[in-house]
C-alpha cells in the first residue's frame, strides 16, 4: 500500500521504522515511493522459514554465504530503493562487513518474495524488476494460491525475464548463485 506522494530515501525509512507507532509496519521503497506491509500470516511465515532453513543448511555445508529473513537491502548507488525480501541469500564475498545491525548497502544475490493476501502478483513483479535491475541474479516469487513459484533471472543484455513458473510437481534450483541447490516445490506447500 503506497502511503505518501513525497519521495523518500533509505534514511527516512530508518527514522520511520524507529518510531513506536510503526513497530508492526514493514516499510520498503520503490523509486522513492514509500510502501508498508503488516506482518505476514502463518502460512507466509512457515514458507519463509522453510526456504531459509534449506538455504542455511546448503550454504553452511558448502561455505557459500548467508541467508536472511526480512532484512532491508538497498543498492549502494541508489537510496530511493529499499526492499526487505521475505528470504534472501548473499554470497560469502558479498556479505557486508559494516555494522550488521543496519540496513544492507547492496542487493541480495537471491531474493524470495512470498505472496500474502494483501499483495498482488503485479506488486511482486515490480519488486522483482527492482531486484534484477540492481544486481540480484535470481528472484523467486512464491505464489501459495497457485502452489508454485515464478522464477525470475537476469536475461540477455541485463533484461529481466520471467523464465518459468514452477508448479508443485517441479523443482527449484539456486543456479548460478547456489550451484547444486535443488528444492522440490511440494516441500513448500501443505498437501
Amino acid at each position: 500500500m503506497a502511503i505518501q506522494e513525497k519521495l523518500y530515501t533509505v534514511d527516512d525509512v530508518w527514522r520511520l521504522s524507529q518510531l513506536p507507532e510503526n513497530e508492526l509496519k514493514h516499510f520498503y521503497l520503490i523509486d522513492g515511493e514509500l510502501f508498508w506491509d503488516m506482518p505476514p500470516g502463518f502460512l507466509h511465515g512457515h514458507i519463509a522459514g522453510l526456504i531459509f532453513h534449506y538455504f542455511l543448511i546448503f550454504a553452511a555445508q558448502h561455505d557459500l554465504g548467508k541467508p536472511t529473513v526480512e532484512s532491508g537491502y538497498y543498492p549502494a548507488n541508489d537510496r530511493r530503493n529499499l526492499l526487505a525480501p521475505d528470504v534472501a541469500f548473499v554470497r560469502k564475498e558479498n556479505v557486508p562487513l559494516t555494522d550488521p545491525t543496519q540496513l544492507v548497502e547492496t542487493m541480495p544475490d537471491i531474493a524470495v518474495e512470498i505472496a500474502s493476501p494483501s499483495n498482488t502478483v503485479a506488486e511482486l513483479r515490480r519488486k522483482a524488476a527492482v531486484y534484477l535491475a540492481n544486481g540480484t541474479e535470481l528472484v523467486w516469487l512464491v505464489l501459495p494460491e497457485r502452489s508454485g513459484v515464478e522464477v525470475w533471472r537476469q536475461g540477455a543484455d541485463d533484461n529481466m525475464a520471467a523464465t518459468e513458473f514452477v508448479g508443485q510437481e517441479g523443482t527449484l534450483t539456486g543456479d548460478p548463485v547456489l550451484p547444486g541447490f535443488i528444492l522440490s516445490v511440494d516441500r513448500l506447500f501443505p498437501h
